[in-house]
């Protein structure tokens, strides 16, 4: 896979899967509100940890500053 978001991209995916869980965890959010803002929590920290989003192969998007090697 190669890598194509981008550091800023990373931490703005990584607060938004906290801000899901914190909101879940006061109880803000619930329902199925909480199952599809959980899935979404769940892909944001998959594309932030492997640094690869799927979407963005699809529509050449790339936040990355590194050369891929891939």
């Amino acid at each position: 896979m190669k890598k194509n978001v981008g550091t800023v991209d990373r931490i703005f995916r990584g607060l938004a899967a906290v801000l899901v869980l914190v909101l879940f965890l006061t109880k803000t959010i619930e329902g199925g509100t909480t199952i599809i803002l959980g899935l979404m929590a769940i892909g944001f920290i998959f594309t932030s940890t492997t640094r690869f989003c799927p979407c963005y192969t699809r529509f050449n998007i790339n936040t990355s500053k590194e050369k891929n090697k891939e």
